[in-house]
């Protein structure tokens, strides 16, 4: 079962002090209000007269299982998308955006779950895009008040980010700090934030919530997507529910809790997990990483991963978790170190060694690396395997169908057509079929790089499902998440990065958050030797 806290109890239980309390009885007129909007896209019906008001500074909370038409409609409130019908009305008049400019010029910003920036581009370039200042001579580019600007909103962020990095050099949770950074500029009334905290860390999401409530204070008016429902009581003034492009209800966060919200988003009470499987301590070492190391960013790191066994990563964001699984797969090359698959050496110096070699990595980033959007559902699945499908030189069409309609079913991948363009697909629906990848590959390793970013809680259990049924087989699965919940929950036992290198290990018994973040920071957080 998925813990969270119960929010009936606020104002009074309320997590932060002086946070404000949104009652949804008070008598004020909409900032923004939508009435009636549908939605089509290719003959699927992504909104169906769905309806949502937003009260000038309020924080109101859009939550709803991957493909419930959240992200459709905030696109359509940012100006991405047209309604095909409906009303919407901006401080009760009633508007048509043509476009994301004409939303921008009313006041309405926007932070998306998927990163909207240029990597060939610095951080400065990337947050005045479109809005650049100029000097009074020549309309030359006034430099020195971008950096200026760009150096105070990453301030108020607590990241120490330059104004002059190259966006591409970025983690991806760096590179979100940018986004956020990019839309608090625009100094908008109504504010978009879509999965914002997917790959932030605890203290970068704290920083987050610190400027929503100073925005609020200031009476802009906030949108708020997240599947991780725990965030929903400490910044949520209301919440609407959706699903099936439907506005199922919409509540002041005293009126509902947690296993309420759950039960209308996926129409049912999910699951429990089952109780914790016992590791043989004796299995075989599946996958034994020695020294591996890329200066500066991986300094030589060891450890290894039994047959059967869930492996976590935890650290912070710059730890070099990201970077040292991208080593394991041959997607950059090591200066130094070893890798051991069931006893024994593997050259593993690009992908296509790794995926030889029984190795998948679903890679943090889902739609720049894990994907190749503008193909359909079933090209990306069968990419690793299509030597699988070669009959006579051809790809055996029947049996690559067969196998393709198998995970469909089996990951319950939301839809019609396995001729879908990827990019089509939800957030969630898209890493359904990054996971479908490898398990047509049959991987005997495995390496999840935040699983379950922009996923809702259906799926997440869902996925949680797959690496245990995967490591009940006998593969070995290692965990990289910033989410150290998801870390506890589904690990068997945890490493702790830090400063590129392993700073210790803790068994199930010794993980706790508090032991985590001592390691994460530089204690011995009760490690095993």
């Amino acid at each position: 079962m998925i813990a969270a806290p119960d929010f009936t109890n606020a104002p009074e239980g309320h997590s932060l002090p002086g946070a404000f309390y949104f009652d949804a009885r008070m008598p004020i007129a909409p900032a923004l209000e939508l009435s009636q909007i549908s939605k089509c896209f290719a003959g699927v019906q992504a909104l169906d007269d769905a309806s949502f008001s937003l009260a000038p500074g309020e924080v109101h909370c859009l939550v709803g299982e991957n493909g419930a038409g959240k992200s459709t409609l905030v696109k359509i409130i940012a100006g991405v998308h047209r309604k095909d019908s409906g009303r919407m009305l901006l401080h009760g008049a009633p508007i048509e955006l043509r476009d994301v400019h004409h939303a921008r010029s009313l006041g309405i910003g926007e932070i998306y779950q998927e990163l909207m920036l240029v990597p060939t581009l610095s951080v400065v370039e990337n947050i005045f895009l479109g809005n650049e200042k100029t000097a009074w001579i020549h309309g030359q580019l006034n430099w020195k008040e971008m950096i200026a600007r760009t150096r105070e909103v990453l301030g108020s962020l607590n990241t120490d980010i330059s104004p002059t990095a190259c966006v591409k050099d970025l983690s991806t949770a760096e590179q979100q700090m940018v986004e956020i950074a990019k839309a608090l500029l625009l100094e908008a009334r109504i504010l978009i934030f879509d999965e914002p905290t997917g790959s932030l860390t605890a203290r970068n999401t704290e920083d987050l919530f610190r400027i929503i409530r100073s925005l609020r204070d200031k009476g802009v008016s906030m949108i708020y997507i997240s599947h991780r429902l725990e965030e929903l009581g400490r910044i949520a003034d209301r919440l609407t529910v959706m699903r099936d492009g439907k506005t199922v209800g919409t509540f002041g966060i005293r009126e509902i809790d947690i296993p309420g919200i759950i039960r209308l988003m996926v129409g049912r009470d999910l699951v429990a997990a089952g109780p914790r499987r016992a590791i043989d301590p004796s299995a075989p070492k599946r996958l034994e990483v020695r020294g591996l190391c890329r200066h500066p960013r991986v300094l030589p790191a060891s450890f290894f991963a039994r047959a059967g066994e869930i492996v976590g990563i935890a650290g912070l964001v710059g730890a070099g978790r990201t970077e040292l699984v991208r080593l394991i797969f041959g997607a950059d090359r090591a200066d130094a170190g070893e890798i051991i698959l069931d006893g024994k050496p593997a050259a593993i110096r690009s992908p296509i060694d790794a995926v030889r070699n029984g190795i998948g990595l679903l890679t943090e980033s889902r739609k720049d690396q894990g994907l190749v959007l503008g193909l359909p559902i079933r090209h990306n699945m069968v990419l690793p395997v299509l030597h699988r499908l070669m009959r006579w030189m051809r790809i055996d069409r029947g049996k690559e169908k067969r196998i393709v309609d198998e995970q469909m079913r089996r990951l319950r991948i939301a839809s019609p057509t396995t001729e879908k363009i990827t990019a089509h697909l939800s957030g969630g629906n898209q890493q359904k079929v990054v996971l479908a990848k490898w398990l047509i590959a049959d991987c005997r390793v495995l390496i999840f790089d935040e699983p379950t970013r922009g996923v809702d809680v259906g799926a997440k259990a869902e996925i949680y499902g797959f690496m245990r049924e995967l490591a009940g087989k006998g593969a070995a699965i290692v965990v990289v998440s910033s989410d150290l919940p998801e870390i506890l929950t589904i690990s068997d036992r945890v490493l702790v990065m830090a400063r590129g290198t392993i700073a210790g290990e803790l068994s199930r018994d010794q993980a706790t958050e508090e032991n985590i973040m001592t390691l994460m920071v530089g204690g011995n957080g009760n490690a095993n030797s």
